[in-house]
């Protein structure tokens, strides 16, 4: 966990364990890892990305306020489009004005992002299109000798990934 948390904080990628799946992550406030990371996966960088944290406080440099809906479902398998602060990266909320946030229940992601000290990018372990990597097995096979590091981990169980809502208007964008 501590070698996993040096890399991120290092500007590397980083796979792991989430609620759903593995994921990919990295610094997201490092243009570089973020670029690296969205061209493994081969996603544009205009869709976004979802940051994930180990409590509300790693989230605030993106976000000012947190609506009693949000705080309520945190941590949980909830992501929220919130927004963002003006000085939110761009390569991270892609063409949109908000941005996507989730304080993690998962016990490994969380403390990755605790040991990082910092909320993380978290996007599948795939290729944009296909189907995530749902094992660490799996994760190894796919990212091999391509990320810095794989944490060796199990995902929370939940068949899909997580619900996303839109905080503002209460859409959901993504069912969980």
């Amino acid at each position: 966990m501590q070698h996993a948390a040096h890399i991120l904080r290092q500007g590397g990628v980083v796979a792991y364990a989430t609620e759903s799946c593995f994921g990919l992550g990295c610094d997201p406030r490092n243009p570089s890892a973020v670029k690296r990371l969205l061209n493994l996966k081969q996603r544009p960088m205009k869709k976004g990305l979802i940051l994930i944290a180990a409590d509300v406080d790693q989230l605030r440099p993106y976000c000012a306020e947190f609506p009693p809906q949000v705080l309520a479902a945190w941590p949980g398998p909830h992501t929220w489009l919130l927004p963002a602060k003006k000085n939110a990266p761009r390569w991270i909320m892609g063409n949109h004005a908000r941005i996507a946030l989730r304080v993690t229940a998962h016990r490994q992601a969380a403390a990755l992002c605790r040991g990082a000290g910092m909320a993380i990018v978290s996007t599948s372990a795939n290729r944009s299109g296909e189907v995530p990597a749902r094992s660490y097995r799996e994760t190894v096979r796919r990212f091999h000798g391509k990320v810095d590091y794989i944490l060796s981990g199990y995902p929370g169980g939940l068949p899909r990934p997580t619900a996303i809502t839109d905080a503002g208007t209460g859409k959901s964008i993504r069912a969980g």
